[in-house]
């Protein structure tokens, strides 16, 4: 049976567990012969480092496809593209615009499908993010995370769902009118404790982690707007004294200082931005190897 990987949730916590322990023991280049084709509708540094050094680590390889060289649903349905796609490659890899696009080409694929991001979910780095979590906390069940910001938003969503399946309470402080997606907020609800506030204070108060991202997406054209919306939001040392003492800061990047985070706290004491960034490669080879060679878990 083809396993997909959409949404956090398409792995158990049994699974999450077995994903970190691979990718905290680095695995061997057991994927030698594979090919990985990435689709990419919006541009990333850190997807296309960490998905095509991982297939060379594992000894496969990475076929990058840009927005020119398919045009989702212009040139080519993307049932078309996942049915040819998938008759040369052994993974999908896709970052997209819409949730459905990703749901469409696992819907049509014969070979496994990975969310490199969606307006919805973004589980690869929320992956990484717990796993980060977990190397330096030493533990998540019990910790609380804080997201402070636009909870309308893909990382907040798989890592909200992430971190009540793995034990942790999760805190969201989001202006009204931005709150996360109801779906998931019920989701999350039946695997752990959600709290959704009005006030970032409180979402920061006693948290072991605080967590941002920025507040103008791609594709967003309010930005003034948003800023200002989001001003009483921003990360900054004020409200980091809000969490514990050891709290640590994290933020998927690419980060916008002076914005949602201030420089003192980005590139400060507290911050482990760039251990987080490094971890999407280690966890999405664990992740490449589970839906390729579930038996080397």
């Amino acid at each position: 049976m083809i396993k997909h990987f959409l949404s956090i949730t398409d792995l158990t916590a049994k699974e999450i567990w077995q994903v970190f322990a691979l990718a905290k023991r680095q695995s061997k280049p057991v994927l030698k012969g594979k090919s990985l084709a990435m689709i990419f509708e919006k541009p990333s540094l850190r997807t296309r480092l960490s998905f095509e050094i991982a297939m060379t680590q594992l000894g496969g390889h990475g076929v990058y496809l840009g927005p020119s060289d398919i045009g989702l649903e212009k040139r080519e349905s993307v049932g078309d593209v996942a049915r040819v796609t998938s008759s040369m490659a052994d993974m999908i890899m896709a970052r997209v615009f819409k949730h459905e696009t990703v749901e469409k080409l696992a819907e049509y694929a014969t070979v496994p499908v990975i969310n490199g991001l969606s307006d919805l979910e973004h589980p690869c780095q929320a992956l990484a993010d717990l796993f980060t979590i977990w190397e330096i906390k030493a533990k998540i069940k019990g910790l609380k995370i804080a997201f402070v910001g636009d909870g309308e938003n893909n990382v907040a969503h798989s890592l909200c769902l992430g971190a009540t399946m793995l034990g942790a309470t999760f805190a969201c402080g989001s202006p009204k009118g931005f709150w996360m997606n109801k779906q998931i907020v019920a989701q999350a609800k039946k695997f752990g404790k959600v709290i959704e506030t009005v006030d970032p204070k409180e979402a920061a108060a006693d948290a072991d982690i605080v967590v941002t991202d920025t507040w103008i997406s791609m594709g967003d054209t309010d930005k003034e707007k948003r800023i200002k919306i989001f001003k009483k939001y921003q990360v900054n040392q004020k409200l980091m004294k809000y969490a514990k003492k050891d709290a640590i800061f994290m933020h998927c990047l690419p980060a916008h200082r002076g914005e949602e985070v201030t420089a003192d706290v980005i590139d400060g004491p507290q911050s482990v931005v760039f251990q987080e960034a490094e971890n999407r490669l280690h966890v999405q080879k664990a992740l490449l190897v589970h839906l390729l060679s579930p038996d080397m878990l």
